[in-house]
């Protein structure tokens, strides 16, 4: 059996420049996904979760340290290499599901046109079309335009889009930011669907902590590195994540409830590792 992740991070670094000042988006981030597993990344605006989504879909090369995805190493492929990686290997969903839609197509035509850029036949993207709009349940709407339908319907047609080619690999980004909490339920309980019919691994990022009841497991991000992590394998109780090098990131409401300034003592007892603030 192969336990090798599909995902693999390993003091990943990004740096964006702005206006010749370079921002450090992620700071030696640790991660590692299995393929077919439903992940949710959180984290506070700012913290570096989107960069790592960008990342991971090959829209920003990273600055030093290791990516993998299935066995594409996103550091070192050429410019075209990752053009096509782009195309095949992996999905986008975002926020606004109207970003992956053409608005005067038909729901049918939208989900046809990326796998006819491809070079795929008429024969099988026609039924690979029809199939994805059965999977997201909009087999009765396959023939409206995106104009015509709502919020969540547009969000369940960009998701049918993102799978068109059959990438290993789905990212979505805030899916969930404009729909109501009804609409947003459907919306998780679909890409459950989705990994389950079609083994795709999927990343989830959003600010909305409720998402740990509808994934496999969530890691919490905060300044460019992997925090915390919660899931089933953990009992549901929230671990802090060291990273490679050992080092400790406690979560802000942590530092906050117990007065946690700059400074802790760390003493160790017959039970573990005692971690208390000090007074300064």
């Amino acid at each position: 059996m192969n336990d090798a992740p599909f995902v693999l991070c390993e003091n990943l670094v990004k740096i964006h420049k702005v206006a010749n000042i370079e921002v450090v988006a992620l700071q030696g981030l640790d991660l590692r996904v299995q393929r077919g597993e439903l992940l949710g990344i959180v984290g506070s605006s700012g913290s570096g979760k989107s960069t790592l989504l960008n990342v991971l879909g090959g829209l920003d090369r990273p600055s030093a340290g290791k990516a993998l995805v299935g066995g594409h190493n996103l550091l070192t492929m050429s410019a075209r290499s990752l053009n096509d990686y782009r195309r095949g290997a992996v999905g986008f969903v975002w926020q606004q599901g109207g970003r992956n839609l053409v608005p005067y197509l038909t729901a049918r035509q939208n989900v046809e046109l990326p796998m006819l850029l491809a070079g795929r036949s008429l024969w099988h993207t026609s039924k690979r079309a029809v199939e994805l709009l059965d999977a997201v349940g909009l087999s009765k709407r396959m023939n409206h335009t995106i104009r015509g339908m709502s919020g969540g319907e547009q969000q369940r047609a960009a998701i049918a889009i993102a799978l068109a080619n059959e990438p290993p690999l789905l990212l979505a980004d805030e899916p969930t930011g404009e729909l109501d909490s009804a609409t947003a339920l459907m919306i998780y309980q679909l890409f459950r669907d989705i990994q389950t019919r079609y083994g795709v691994t999927v990343i989830i990022v959003s600010h909305d902590r409720e998402i740990a009841r509808h994934v496999d497991r969530v890691v919490g991000i905060q300044d460019g590195k992997v925090a915390t992590e919660i899931g089933l394998h953990t009992g549901g109780v929230m671990r802090t994540v060291l990273d490679s090098a050992g080092r400790l990131q406690l979560p802000k409401a942590v530092r906050q409830q117990y007065g946690i300034a700059s400074q802790v003592t760390i003493e160790t007892t017959d039970e573990g590792i005692l971690v208390k603030p000090v007074e300064e």
